[in-house]
């Protein structure tokens, strides 16, 4: 009889910390709108057409690392396919706020077209960790920066349980790519991508930063953005919503130094951005919805 309340009272704490997220998130907005509004201006039309670009081509780079260890586990997708379903997923994530996550779309998706569910499970948490990992070698950029601010801000934030928490992640990173261990080059192959993926996504940021009137080395983008992704993955609100845009603003402007207007502002671009580049996904959601919809039944 307990089963079924923990995942609606998990539900209810995620919609509270996406109410909480967004309205600290809004109120910082709101405190600063003048200012919000001024920095608005001072972005013009090609380089936010140059961000939309850079997230676009970013989710190119996340099909093809999806489609690299599909592909290489033994699942003979075509890659259309597998950017079709990619695409869904992203679309999941950033249009249904509930518990149907873009992974369970895309496991859904390759199971109606009749491929191995234990093998597109376990390419979907390689893929989800092969993106950590290009994402952990990023993140000593972000640590550095928290190191400038003092030894005990660092400790305060890092040393505890540092290494149990690095410990961990390397167990299950090997314990979920047993199958690609064997095939080191399409493993490197699937982090290169995720670099690409990085890049884009770290470029495009780059360019809002200073589009907005913002100043802020590429290197430092780079270690905050990656500091952001990871402090972004605690389970606190729906799809992150909310939570990931005030990480990246509280980033951006304690360790970053940047106006309260540019570090509120940029995050909310980006997300409208992504919501933008994952809209060729609505096209095929409703058919794999619909299909979940009869096996559950």
């Amino acid at each position: 009889m307990t089963s079924p309340s923990k995942p609606s009272r998990s539900l209810l704490l995620k919609i509270i910390g996406t109410l909480l997220s967004t309205g600290l998130l809004a109120a910082l907005i709101a405190w600063s709108w003048d200012d919000v509004v001024i920095a608005l201006g001072k972005i013009s039309l090609l380089e936010l057409l140059a961000a939309a670009a850079f997230i676009f081509a970013s989710r190119l780079f996340t099909v093809m690392r999806w489609h690299t260890l599909l592909r290489s586990g033994g699942i003979p997708i075509a890659l259309k396919d597998t950017a079709r379903l990619t695409f869904t997923g992203l679309f999941a994530t950033n249009f249904l706020p509930t518990t149907i996550g873009g992974d369970v779309v895309r496991l859904a998706g390759t199971m109606q077209m009749g491929y191995d569910r234990a093998v597109c499970l376990a390419s979907l948490a390689a893929d989800r960790l092969v993106n950590m990992t290009g994402m952990s070698l990023a993140a000593p950029l972000g640590i550095y920066q928290i190191f400038q601010l003092g030894p005990a801000a660092a400790q305060a934030a890092f040393l505890p349980g540092l290494w149990r928490k690095g410990w961990d992640f390397v167990r299950r990173t090997l314990a979920s790519l047993a199958l690609w261990l064997k095939k080191p080059l399409s493993l490197l192959t699937a982090l290169g991508f995720a670099f690409a993926h990085m890049l884009c996504m770290f470029s495009a940021n780059y360019i809002l930063v200073h589009a907005l009137g913002g100043e802020l080395a590429f290197w430092r983008v780079v270690g905050l953005s990656s500091l952001a992704y990871f402090i972004g993955l605690a389970p606190i609100s729906i799809n992150g919503y909310g939570w990931q845009e005030l990480t990246v603003s509280a980033l951006l402007g304690t360790l970053g130094g940047l106006d309260v207007s540019v570090a509120a502002t940029v995050p909310l671009i980006n997300r409208m951005l992504l919501m933008l580049a994952s809209t060729p996904g609505a096209l095929t959601l409703p058919g794999i919805l619909a299909q979940m919809d009869k096996s559950d039944s």
